[in-house]
């Protein structure tokens, strides 16, 4: 990780940002990569994912920017806006996550890399979980300037988690169609929990609100993302491991055949409908990721810098021939 720094937003200019910028090789092309988070790990844990994939580029490697939102990480500043909020944990919404990160990107921009033009700033997204909506809001708001997205285990954007499993006290419901090793009682209890953890009325110590992801991005598989010179941008999509994935779940009280059963099919289904948002022949994926659960850059940054490796060498060969 480059050392890292603080800044403060012309339009918030109370509160401060953690951030790390590494320069780009001398003569690399224009471009910024950023890294996303999700609302687990903050920016150090694409460290090692980092540090490989500028062992592949090579001398071609493009500046690259991380930072801890408001209230994550090494930003123990709140978001100011956040500050007469009537319930502290749903201060703000992502629509003011990407108003934020536009104008960090601007002041990047400007400051770091002598471009005083945004738009003219090709950018790759690299996100997970969360960052990853981040990134498609951020693409739908500003077409043209997202030339690639890496979105690894993305947040399932139109559920309430809950509805990822059957109800068993619904009018109707068949139980013999429950298959064998899920007791009814364990089928309640991981509603229960994803109720309790993971429903979008739950609120997070950044104040960053999930309430209206729903309508923000209701299906997976558009709208359709415009970037530089009218087409999509390259996409890669990247899912968990199954199996670990389920087995680490189990740690959380829920059960294995549940997961494996249930939940692996609709996340993965959710990412088939993200391969496509972009053109056909720019998309790749969903893939799995060997042996990472929901945090894919920690548990296999090698995986991740190659499949990063491979998107920004496409975006710069598109650059090239345009």
């Amino acid at each position: 990780m480059a050392d890292l720094k603080f800044i403060s937003l012309d339009t918030k200019p109370t509160a401060q940002i953690s951030y790390s910028f590494h320069e780009a090789a001398q003569g690399a092309r224009p471009l910024l990569l950023v890294c996303l988070n999700g609302l687990g790990l903050p920016q150090e844990a694409w460290s090692p994912a980092i540090a490989k994939f500028k062992e592949l580029q090579g001398a071609s490697f493009p500046a690259i920017l991380t930072y801890d939102r408001y209230g994550q990480g090494q930003t123990v500043d709140r978001d100011p806006n956040d500050a007469n909020a009537a319930d502290p944990s749903h201060g703000h919404d992502a629509v003011a996550v990407i108003q934020d990160l536009r104008q960090l990107i601007s002041q990047i921009a400007k400051d770091k890399l002598n471009i005083p033009d945004i738009n003219s700033l090709p950018l790759v997204f690299m996100a997970n979980s969360i960052g990853c909506a981040i990134s498609r809001l951020y693409a739908q708001e500003y077409p043209g300037t997202v030339a690639g997205l890496l979105l690894l285990d993305s947040y399932i954007a139109n559920t309430d988690f809950v509805s990822a499993f059957p109800d068993p006290d619904a009018e109707g419901f068949d139980l013999s169609t429950l298959p064998t090793g899920i007791p009814l009682q364990a089928l309640r209890g991981t509603r229960m929990g994803m109720k309790k953890i993971f429903h979008p009325d739950v609120g997070n110590k950044e104040g960053f609100s999930r309430k209206n992801f729903r309508s923000l991005l209701s299906e997976s598989d558009g709208p359709a993302l415009k970037g530089p010179g009218g087409h999509g941008p390259f996409l890669t999509v990247v899912g968990h491991d199954f199996d670990t994935f389920a087995a680490e779940s189990v740690k959380m009280g829920n059960s294995e055949a549940i997961i494996q059963t249930y939940f692996n099919p609709y996340w993965h289904k959710y990412n088939e409908g993200l391969a496509k948002i972009t053109d056909a022949e720019r998309s790749k994926g969903p893939l799995q990721a060997p042996n990472t659960g929901h945090f894919i850059q920690r548990d296999n940054p090698d995986f991740v810098a190659q499949e990063l490796h491979e998107l920004v060498s496409k975006v710069a060969s598109s650059a090239v021939q345009s």
